[in-house]
């Protein structure tokens, strides 16, 4: 009962507005008392939209009442201090956010009360920064701090990403200009050269134009000496005279003159020529290799991995296959993108790097550093295919896919599936497919192979390092008939 007419006592002398005993209380006209400090931050908050109302029962008032301390309640709360109820009120009352609101819930008089967000102006002595809030507010302030950071760092790259574009530009400027005086070097050098041969050939055959010229002088001299002697009457003179003569036209010219068909230089010209094509040849073997540490240029920060389709699409290349490395038994078409088994050989020129183990063949480009594209089979036999990346040079191992070390192939068909690199097999679980996505990372060394639908099923991953440029492959099965074709993603 003592503990009840407590609970009671509290009630009956305590603010609704900050549950504690009241101080200097005032009544308001509807009859409910407040702290005169709280009714008056209450109404100032409120004066902004002309509404003084009762924070209890919501009974508004016009004008604002004048507030007048209660000096009967003033005397009882101060008898309650001194008993010592007011203390072990306020204690309980500020136990913490939940006790503060308990009274609300427990007694019955403050069960009518509409619960409000709390007022700051109400509670300018009063600590009522929310733990949570402030964990937030500091989690909030901890992710900008961070995201500044990282906004500096890429700020950092894109500014050293540019002076190490510039330098490259200037180094590889000078490069080039250095090849480009390096062949015109050696033009001035061929061009000097063939002209001091031009005028050493000129002035040997001038020479022999000049004995020739003196030879056939002489010739004439004597010939006209003997058409004179042929007319004498004088047989003395003409006995005399003949033999001298006769002995000069039997002597032969010294020179022996072999034309030969017009081309002097020409032999220099084709060596020219030959050396450009060999050139040619190593520009567009290096060049390769040159053009693909361009994208190898790397940012600070790695790209997320991708989960959709619609991510994976985003790093989609286009890709043909090369005839020149399709085995004999294998036809292309569709733009070169599908390739169907034959049961004849087909028209193909002599190449170095024809593939003749068995049914493969690569793609003409090479594989971008992340590149995605999906291979889609079927036929008459339906026995799958094998879907490969490999080196260029896979040709010299005059083997499969996958049975050598370079090359990775996933062999595709209907429940059994296989990964076979460097001659070790790894069986796949997993249902039937007939269309595999093939995800390639060179940076991070990682290629994947997909059940393509929306969430993309991974059926294989590999982990390794990749030393050099990839090109994609497809091995048909045995049966004739069969097709794979690389699909069109773009």
């Amino acid at each position: 009962m003592a503990q009840k007419a407590v609970q009671l006592d509290r009630e009956s002398f305590s603010c609704s507005v900050c549950l504690d005993l009241l101080k200097d209380p005032v009544m308001i006209p509807c009859g409910h008392s407040y702290c005169l400090k709280c009714i008056k931050n209450f109404w100032d908050e409120k004066n902004k939209k002309g509404d003084y109302s009762c924070p209890q029962c919501r009974q508004t008032f016009t004008p604002r009442p004048s507030l007048v301390k209660n000096i009967m309640l003033a005397g009882l709360t101060e008898q309650l201090k001194l008993t010592g109820l007011g203390a072990s009120f306020t204690e309980q009352s500020y136990a913490g956010p939940e006790d503060h609101l308990q009274p609300h819930y427990d007694v019955a008089q403050l069960k009518k009360h509409q619960l409000v967000q709390p007022s700051k102006q109400l509670h300018d002595s009063h600590d009522v920064v929310s733990k949570d809030l402030e964990v937030k507010r500091g989690e909030i302030q901890q992710t900008i701090q961070d995201g500044e950071r990282d906004m500096k760092l890429l700020q950092q790259e894109v500014d050293a990403i540019k002076v190490s574009a510039d330098k490259a530009v200037k180094e590889n400027e000078k490069v080039f200009t250095e090849l480009i005086c390096l062949v015109q070097k050696r033009s001035s050098e061929l061009k000097q050269q063939i002209r001091s041969q031009q005028e050493s050939e000129v002035n040997r055959v001038r020479d022999l134009q000049e004995k020739l010229e003196q030879e056939i002088t002489v010739l004439k001299r004597k010939d006209a000496e003997l058409k004179q002697l042929s007319c004498t009457e004088d047989h003395n003179q003409f006995l005399q005279k003949y033999p001298s003569l006769s002995a000069v036209s039997e002597t032969k010219h010294s020179s022996s003159i072999n034309v030969r068909p017009l081309r002097y230089f020409e032999d220099v010209t084709a060596a020219v020529s030959k050396l450009r094509d060999e050139l040619q040849d190593i520009l567009k073997e290096k060049w390769t290799n040159i053009s693909l540490k361009v994208p190898e240029v790397d940012v600070l920060l790695s790209e997320p991995e991708p989960r959709t389709r619609d991510d994976f699409l985003r790093y989609s290349q286009e890709i043909t296959l090369d005839p020149n490395t399709a085995q004999m038994n294998l036809l292309l078409s569709e733009g070169n993108r599908k390739v169907t088994l034959m049961n004849q050989s087909q028209f193909y020129p002599d190449h170095p790097e024809r593939l003749s183990g068995t049914f493969q063949v690569l793609s003409k480009q090479s594989l971008s550093r992340r590149c995605y594209w999906e291979v889609q089979w079927g036929g008459r036999g339906g026995r799958g295919s094998y879907v490969a990346v490999a080196y260029k040079d896979v040709y010299k191992t005059n083997s499969v896919f996958g049975q050598n070390d370079t090359s990775w192939s996933l062999f595709c068909c209907p429940n059994n599936h296989q990964f076979w690199y460097n001659n070790i097999q790894t069986p796949i679980p997993g249902s039937e497919f007939s269309r595999v996505g093939v995800y390639l990372d060179q940076p991070a060394g990682t290629l994947s192979f997909y059940n393509v639908s929306e969430s993309m099923i991974l059926i294989h991953r590999v982990q390794t390092s990749f030393t050099q440029p990839l090109y994609a492959g497809i091995q048909l099965y045995s049966w004739y008939g069969d097709t794979a074709e690389i699909c069109k993603l773009k």
